[in-house]
């Protein structure tokens, strides 16, 4: 099977003539005229199908996990999220609060890719995740774009990622999802991050990270993707090329879906969103679904697993663009039963982990901006951007801006 068979079923209607975008982190903005009935998100969820999830599904969806979503909170009482999110623990302490329309957008988001459930008659509405019946344990660590309490946060809660990385692994959480990063051209490794991600490997929490969103603005190193032993996951479109935007770097570990990605949010509407965000959060669900398979596995003998079973292996086994390729928990689940569980390792990169450079890179865009500025109290971006494709049973409304 060639790369343009990932995930394809056949004609796909786009969704975004007529985009209009802002740059703000985790910014959404609304798609003129577009309209999709309720029974069409799942018919758009193509990382089902890329993914295998029903092929997965055959051994277990999950049940027993917990991921934690280190992000800017989830919403608990979305339809498709309900009874599978555990109580939030706030390491920002202040910043808005449900209610409020800067409050839990990107988290939510992020949630209901790993552990989406659906609602409706038989779940066939709304989003369905990787992991349907895993556990979500939102860590606050960050603010969204629009929150007035962004500034303040930037610069009074700077440990947050680091204090949320370690409490998460000390609740003996099974995956910790990092869809943020710092891409920027100062970004550099900081001590605190980099001993969290080593405690929580140690503790046997897997960690996987958006991989940077970068790829047309120079590819900068982003971190926490960079770290020795996460698992840095890029982004590719529904024919298995690399989504434009996926930052190209050494850590690249595995692709994932990244384009035209339907996502829940607290508005009770659904967005069609893009971004190394999402194809990390795949990948977390990925990731449940084995650990949920063979519980006794590393975190280095899951990183192992993934990059070995991926689909569609770049020329010499892999590159920077989609790491080792194209993630396929099936095929882990189904090569993990033949493994002895290790002893507990941080899955650190050595030779193999680097690749041979990035890949050439085209003259700048100079018009390409949608890539968002720093968010939060990190210095971190929130890396999907969205736009509107569902609002409950009516249409979207094209004559705003949501931020």
């Amino acid at each position: 099977m060639g790369a343009a068979d990932v995930g394809r079923r056949g004609p796909r209607r786009r969704l975004r003539t007529g985009l209009l975008s802002v740059p703000l982190a985790a910014s959404l903005a609304l798609l003129p005229s577009t309209a999709a009935h309720a029974d069409g998100i799942r018919d758009q969820q193509w990382a089902l199908d890329a993914m295998r999830t029903q092929e997965a599904w055959r051994t277990t969806k999950g049940a027993g996990i917990t991921v934690a979503v280190l992000d800017t909170g989830v919403d608990d009482e979305h339809p498709d999220l309900a009874g599978n999110v555990l109580p939030t623990k706030d390491m920002v302490g202040f910043g808005a609060s449900r209610g409020d329309r800067s409050w839990a957008r990107h988290g939510t988001a992020m949630a209901g890719i790993i552990a989406g459930h659906g609602h409706g008659v038989n779940r066939s509405e709304g989003v369905l995740g990787i992991a349907p019946e895993a556990k979500i344990l939102p860590v606050r660590v960050i603010l969204e774009d629009g929150d007035p309490a962004r500034s303040e946060a930037r610069s009074t809660r700077g440990n947050a990622l680091a204090d949320g990385i370690r409490w998460a692994a000390d609740q003996g959480v099974d995956v910790i999802n990092l869809s943020l990063g710092d891409d920027s051209e100062s970004a550099h490794p900081e001590p605190s991050e980099d001993a969290a991600v080593q405690y929580a490997l140690a503790k046997g929490s897997i960690v996987v990270a958006s991989a940077g969103n970068g790829g047309e603005k120079g590819d900068h190193v982003s971190y926490p993707a960079a770290y020795p032993g996460v698992i840095a996951v890029t982004a590719v479109d529904e024919d298995g090329d690399r989504a434009p935007f996926s930052t190209r770097r050494w850590y690249a570990t595995v692709s994932a879906p990244g384009m035209h990605v339907v996502i829940a949010d607290p508005d009770r509407k659904y967005y069609e969103g893009w971004g190394t965000s999402a194809a990390a959060a795949f990948v977390s669900g990925a990731v449940a679904l084995v650990r949920a398979a063979h519980p006794g596995l590393s975190p280095a003998q899951v990183k192992r697993l993934l990059e070995d079973t991926a689909r569609e292996a770049p020329v010499g086994g892999r590159d920077d663009s989609r790491g080792f390729g194209f993630v396929d928990p099936a095929a882990a689940i189904e090569e993990g039963g033949k493994l002895t569980p290790d002893d507990l390792e941080a899955a650190s990169y050595g030779g193999k982990y680097f690749g041979s450079g990035p890949d050439p890179v085209e003259e700048e865009d100079p018009t390409a901006g949608w890539t968002a500025p720093a968010a939060g109290g990190l210095g971190v971006v929130l890396l999907i951007t969205a736009v509107v494709i569902w609002r409950g049973r009516g249409r979207g409304r094209p004559d705003e801006f949501i931020v």
